[in-house]
């Protein structure tokens, strides 16, 4: 079973590279999509991200045409503090900044996991000149 997710997750990324990432940002700049490898110490969250979230915030939080870039300024810890990654992903999102649609909860995201994955967004974040 876990042969079969990894060829999975292999295949939804080699996907996701091959389409263009798409988001409804309002002309804010998203970055090059060219995300540098994240530091050992957030490689776990990395993870997290990529099995958990990038289907449709796309790798390296860029977006892709089934959710909203990460790196966007509406996603900076002022306006959207790492509390409510936690409440995303327990409970779902009802949409209210793009027309994606109504996030689902992500029953497979734990807390801890939720932890890591904040931290390496607020990474790309930096990275991209969020804040």
């Amino acid at each position: 079973m876990k042969s079969s997710r990894m060829q999975w997750i292999s295949l939804v990324l080699v996907m996701l590279g091959a389409a263009p990432a798409c988001s409804q940002n309002g002309g804010e700049p998203q970055g090059t999509g060219i995300v540098a490898s994240a530091p050992v110490e957030l490689r776990e969250g990395e993870q997290k991200f990529n099995a958990n979230c990038s289907l449709c915030h796309g790798i390296g939080g860029v977006g892709t045409t089934h959710g909203p870039a990460f790196l966007h300024k509406v996603y900076e810890p002022n306006h959207h503090g790492d509390e409510a990654f936690q409440r995303a992903a327990a409970n779902g999102v009802k949409a209210h900044h793009w027309q994606f649609g109504d996030m689902p909860k992500i029953d497979a995201v734990k807390p801890g996991d939720v932890d890591h994955i904040v931290k390496y967004v607020r990474w790309l974040q930096k990275q991209a000149g969020i804040f």
